[in-house]
């Protein structure tokens, strides 16, 4: 009987084209292991909602054991693979990379790429630095796996090796999650048959526009991707594959391929600002005036809407809290946010016209919006989230400059012209009385400004 080998599952809960899957089920008998680190930033509550349920669907679908455990893998790991005689195996991923890099050192462990299209390593300008700007990116990502795509790997026939049954008990979910599950299915088998079927429809003469307000006019993948549940690569095959059947669809599948080089991007600005989500890339921005609480973060607990507990001295918690229920008094914010608590996910378009809103307009620092989305979204990652924000706070290390400022009732009014967007999420905001904004719009954006030019110089 071959020795077990170990694949420790992370972002990647899937059985199809998992390089480490793959590479362990030839081995011999494979354990999957999954581990609630307590090193890392921990889970917001939303993202935490999805993974109990797709560790669930992984589990039903492995023909191995799934053991969970929950502590500091430089612990958990070592002390498994000894009590099983497993060689150690896992994809990689770009973040805790010195836990990593302790383990694989002292376990032999074997790693495989299959969480990106490219790693980070791999593309860098002529001048050997790391892309900073997302265009050249976007061309130099194209032109390589024009070159050099591995192929996506099948789904292995896996043969479990017998193991007791180790698991976490199921922590208790904030009220407001339960809502989650009206509009979420995690799990691999969602995920292939929602990208099929979106794939389907850009054949099929479906337009794909990522500006599309209308519910089902997007791919709808991200959280799927988010835990790995369907892997970039067979998107980026699968699609490519199309555009060379179906040539009049390529406009829509290539504008949706661009956005998934965006993933990719953020997490490349991740590997080389580990500190992405706490601190500007831009230098420049710590002296930007945003109103800031560095020890009143909140979270979606039940006091979450109640700042001045927090910090009386802090006046913008009122208006962050105001942000965060969906009531600014801005039709296309507050359909936003409240599209968010429901669902746990939003438009991206909204979204960068709530972060926006909050950023610019209010002045409140990004972060908060950071901290808020990281609890919210189910789609919330470690590269992505933070990136996000701060290309919207305009102090990321992309081209968007500070002072595109977007204006939501223009925004609206290009992006939601029916208002059926609007009224789905916020059915108040269309009826006589509604509250004016929070704050004005004109003289909100003119005092951003006014506050970018004393930082500039």
């Amino acid at each position: 009987m071959p020795s077990p080998t170990i694949v420790w599952f992370r972002d990647d809960l899937r059985a199809t084209d998992n390089p480490a899957l793959s590479w362990a089920a030839e081995r011999g008998p494979v354990i999957g292991l999954y581990i609630h680190e307590t090193v890392g930033r921990p889970l917001g509550a939303a993202a935490a909602w999805w993974l109990r349920r797709s560790l669930d669907a992984l589990r039903e679908s492995l023909d191995a054991p799934l053991i969970e455990c929950e502590g500091d893998p430089r612990e958990i790991l070592p002390r498994i693979a000894r009590e099983h005689g497993a060689a150690v195996t896992w994809n990689r991923r770009y973040r805790l990379r010195e836990v990593d890099e302790e383990l694989k050192a002292s376990l032999g462990a074997v790693s495989h790429p299959g969480f990106l299209l490219a790693e980070p390593w791999e593309l860098s300008t002529s001048s050997s630095g790391a892309y900073r700007v997302f265009t050249p990116f976007y061309s130099a990502l194209r032109a390589r796996l024009v070159h050099d795509f591995p192929q996506p790997l099948p789904r292995p026939e896996v043969s479990g090796a017998p193991v007791e049954p180790v698991c976490v008990p199921r922590r208790d979910e904030p009220a407001w999650t339960h809502t989650l599950a009206r509009h979420n299915t995690p799990g691999e088998d969602a995920a292939l048959v929602r990208f099929h079927a979106f794939l389907d429809g850009c054949v099929n003469g479906e337009r794909y526009d990522n500006n599309d307000l209308t519910p089902g006019a997007t791919s709808g993948l991200s959280a799927h991707l988010r835990f790995g549940e369907i892997s970039p690569r067979y998107i980026w095959a699968q699609c490519v594959a199309a555009c060379d059947t179906h040539p009049s669809a390529s406009d829509s599948i290539w504008a949706f391929l661009r956005q998934l080089a965006w993933r990719d991007f953020a997490w490349h600005r991740l590997y080389h600002h580990p500190d992405l989500a706490v601190r500007n890339v831009r230098a420049q921005f710590d002296r930007f005036p945003w109103e800031w609480t560095q020890h009143a973060v909140p979270g979606s607990t039940p006091r979450a809407f109640a700042h001045a507990e927090m910090d009386p001295q802090a006046h913008h918690l009122t208006e962050l809290a105001a942000w965060q229920s969906g009531h600014t008094g801005v039709p296309l914010v507050d359909a936003g946010m409240k599209q968010l608590w429901e669902t746990g996910t939003m438009h991206n378009r909204v979204r960068m016209v709530v972060g926006s809103w909050l950023t610019k307009n209010l002045g409140i620092h990004w972060r908060h919006g950071e901290e808020w989305f990281w609890d919210t979204l189910v789609d919330a990652d470690d590269a992505s989230n933070p990136f996000n924000w701060q290309w919207v706070a305009g102090c990321g290390d992309d081209a968007a400059p500070y002072f595109r400022i977007f204006n939501p009732l223009t925004q609206r009014e290009k992006f939601d012209p029916q208002g059926r967007y609007v009224a789905r999420w916020a059915p108040e905001a269309c009826l006589p009385g509604y509250p004016e904004p929070m704050v004005d719009i004109k003289a909100s954006r003119a005092q951003a400004l006014a506050a970018y030019e004393i930082i500039k110089g």
